[in-house]
């Protein structure tokens, strides 16, 4: 099994590692920051990426948060961005049913399992949705939504999708509506299937824990539109178009960021010890992707600059 060259500490190594490439693919969580908190040094470091005109891009599989959003969030912690360079997997999931998704007349509506991120997004490509954010799937179930749900009284018949994302408010109710227009026919896609995230410091549940229980009831698996899929890579490539050979994925999760990278045949992947995984997940006989760079932490890559 290949080897992932260690670069924190040799500045020989890391430059010699920028100078391979053009473009940086860049995951958030785990990588940029945990939660709320941003590594130390990672403004600088990008800054620094920018100074050597390197193009950076922001691939993240978090759906909660719009482009839009992102920025924001960016711009509140310091770090310089413009809402063209952030890629989110409801941005790419939008883009997917808008797009390239062929529903039949009348099947256009999207029944949304998930934050506002995903809301803001379908909006900006005029998607139409129901559930998500909405107070009225924000409760218990009563023994009048079994009824009218069994029945489809309570579903709307323009529904042809069901999108699942990164939901915090997930509950019985919002899963029997997803679960019975997938009965009847809608198209299962999620935004992402991470079974985790990072969060202040710690691990809690991801999005793919979110579409799981959907995928157990129906039996069907969803058409994933975040890290590590590959009609995510098309469509970063068909916006930026770069070079693959000259692009560099930067993530903490081997199965998404760095399977992301290796199946988009870049021309390398680099993997922090912020996130996720660590390297004994890599040198394990079972391993599913193995980076072909790591460093402690991103901002190891300002070298000597540092």
């Amino acid at each position: 099994m290949a080897q992932a060259k260690y670069l924190t500490g040799d500045n020989t190594a890391i430059d010699a590692f920028l100078d391979q490439f053009d473009v940086f693919l860049l995951d958030c969580d785990g990588v940029i920051w945990s939660g709320d908190h941003v590594f130390p040094g990672v403004p600088e470091t990008l800054e620094y990426l920018r100074s050597k005109g390197k193009k950076t891009v922001f691939v993240t599989n978090n759906s909660t948060k719009s482009r839009q959003e992102y920025l924001t969030k960016f711009t509140s912690k310091g770090i310089k961005s413009d809402v063209e360079e952030i890629f989110g997997s409801a941005y790419s999931s939008a883009i997917y049913i808008s797009r390239i998704l062929k529903l039949p007349p009348g099947k256009n509506k999207v029944f949304v399992v998930g934050e506002s991120g995903i809301e803001n997004e379908l909006r900006s490509e005029n998607v139409p949705f129901i559930g998500g954010t909405d107070p009225a799937f924000r409760r218990d179930i009563t023994p009048e939504d079994f009824k009218g749900l069994a029945d489809g009284t309570l579903l709307d018949p323009e529904v042809g999708v069901v999108l699942a994302g990164l939901d915090f408010h997930i509950n019985y109710l919002k899963l029997s509506h997803a679960f019975q227009y997938l009965r009847r026919g809608a198209v299962f896609l999620a935004t992402n299937v991470d079974s985790t995230f990072p969060m202040s410091h710690g691990f809690f549940p991801g999005a793919g824990s979110i579409s799981f229980p959907l995928n157990y009831m129906t039996g069907t698996t969803p058409v994933a539109l975040g890290k590590p899929s590959q009609a995510m890579m098309d469509a970063i490539e068909g916006k930026f178009h770069f070079d693959r050979k000259r692009t560099c994925m930067i993530g903490d999760r081997l199965n998404t960021d760095i399977k992301f990278g290796i199946e988009g045949k870049l021309g390398g992947t680099l993997a922090v010890l912020t996130g996720v995984h660590q390297k004994a997940d890599w040198e394990a006989e079972d391993a599913v992707a193995v980076p072909a760079f790591y460093v402690d932490k991103l901002s190891d890559l300002r070298g000597l600059a540092n």
